[in-house]
């Protein structure tokens, strides 16, 4: 825990993925998750909310997210979110070295940890767009840590930390915790890993009984769409969804040379990689999304454990090999897809931004994602369009702009918007370029609610 050049790898980690973080973010290639934990965090010491969700609430449990709200506070920002999000991710290094280092030399160590910065997977984390899950691999590694080196308290600690990313986490701990509690009967970290999965199962019930029922507008069980498997969706798996499950795990374990099979320790990854192969939708299991988060911790605490248990000199020549691998599939099958993230900001890019800056603060406005996602953290009113043309709107000013025609929202409802405005529903406040500003007409409800558009008008 100790080696400076460790944590030197933390910050240089960090401020990479934050430096590419602003460039994609200044490109407009965030997507829509980036807006609504935008929203939610600078809403957390409020509402806790929302505009597409309403209440986080009513979908996970998440108060790690008072984390990010306290951070928005000192510093707002959209970067300080992209920050955040880095130093979550490059924090998983210090564990994973810290576990080898405990029964093998510092160089085996430091090898370990190189491999887990060059991971694709956690890349894909920490380049995807803000979300709590980017806590849960950090949390995991360093409470597995503190467990594996008889620390009961911080085991404690870390493992509420990652109870508070997300309601999944509770369940995986409440499954670990069970494992762990018969592993070590009869000792302090036996009873610790048993206390630990009953306060995950708390946490589950309390979750599920009161506060999303609470907060839910009506009753739903958020996952459903993942899980709710239908006769096509099993069809499906024969053989197209089988070899993309298999492509995962293959792009999940031949950069760590498959390692992690050689711990017991894997069982506690069962669960976390059941929730994302078990999904009807290749989201879960697709390098690049937030639903790394779950496993990643899971998983490279084993690697730990297996390089620990090789000789010195093979675990160094292992370490080499996975190092290279996790460098060719950076290359050939990059989470980051830098040609489609990764391009320098354009004038398309620098006019929307100049356009959202003159709108006022918490302006009630529905738009594409591309504005969204940079409106969000400051304009608690800011909106998606519909996703489907039938879907009235109801906002008070529609904005859009044509340089981004390959917007989802632009392609879904751009054609419906053109209908309100040629029936008169919303009119033209104002344009610069391909942007332009609708407003709600007052024959249609548009003041006192929408207040009056001239002060708009360029």
């Amino acid at each position: 825990m100790r080696d400076r050049l460790v944590w030197l790898g933390v910050l240089l980690y960090a401020a990479l993925f934050t430096a590419l973080g602003a460039i994609k973010y200044a490109g407009h290639h965030n997507l829509v998750d980036f807006g609504i934990f935008a929203q939610t965090a600078a809403s957390a010491f409020g509402c806790f909310c929302n505009t597409i969700e309403g209440s986080h609430w009513a979908y996970h449990f998440s108060p790690i997210l008072f984390l990010a709200g306290v951070a928005v506070r000192i510093a707002p920002s959209p970067l300080t979110l992209i920050a955040l999000q880095s130093i979550a991710c490059a924090l998983v290094a210090p564990p994973i070295a810290a576990l080898v280092a405990a029964r093998s030399t510092r160089h085996v160590a430091r090898l370990a940890a190189l491999v887990v910065f060059l991971y694709p997977p956690l890349a894909g984390l920490a380049f995807g767009d803000f979300h709590e899950n980017v806590f849960a691999a950090a949390a995991i590694a360093w409470m597995l840590w503190a467990f594996d080196s008889g620390r009961w308290r911080l085991t404690l600690l870390f493992a509420l930390v990652a109870m508070s990313v997300k309601e999944d986490q509770a369940l995986f701990l409440v499954v670990a915790g069970a494992l762990g509690a018969w592993r070590f009967r009869g000792t302090t970290m036996g009873r610790t890993a048993l206390f630990v999965a009953g306060a995950g199962a708390v946490v589950l019930a309390w979750f599920y009984a009161d506060i999303q029922p609470a907060a839910a507008a009506a009753a739903h069980w958020a996952p459903q769409r993942f899980y709710a498997w239908t006769p096509a969706d099993v069809r499906a798996l024969f053989f197209g969804g089988i070899l993309e499950r298999l492509g995962f795990l293959a792009l999940a374990f031949v950069p760590l040379l498959l390692l992690p099979f050689r711990s017991r320790a894997l069982w506690l990854a069962a669960a976390p990689l059941a929730e994302v192969l078990f999904s009807r939708l290749p989201t879960t299991y697709t390098m690049g999304t937030h639903y790394a988060g779950a496993w990643l911790g899971y998983v490279l605490v084993p690697f730990a454990f297996a390089v620990r248990a090789l000789p010195p000199a093979r675990a160094s020549r292992l370490l080499f090999v996975a190092a290279a691998l996790c460098a060719l599939e950076l290359l050939v099958a990059d989470p980051l897809h830098p040609g489609v993230n990764l391009r320098p900001p354009t004038a398309r890019d620098a006019a929307l931004e100049r356009f959202a800056a003159t709108l006022p603060r918490d302006m009630n406005v529905a738009t594409q994602e591309e504005a969204y996602t940079h409106l969000a953290l400051t304009d608690r009113n800011a909106t998606l369009l519909p996703e489907l043309p039938a879907t009235p709107l109801h906002a008070c000013y529609a904005l859009v702009d044509d340089d981004f025609p390959a917007s989802p929202r632009l392609v879904e409802y751009g054609a419906a918007l053109k209908r309100l405005v040629a029936r008169g529903v919303y009119t033209l406040v104002r344009r610069d370029g391909a942007i332009r500003l609708y407003g709600r007409t007052s024959r249609f409800g548009a003041p006192p609610r929408c207040g009056p558009a001239s002060r708009l008008r360029s």
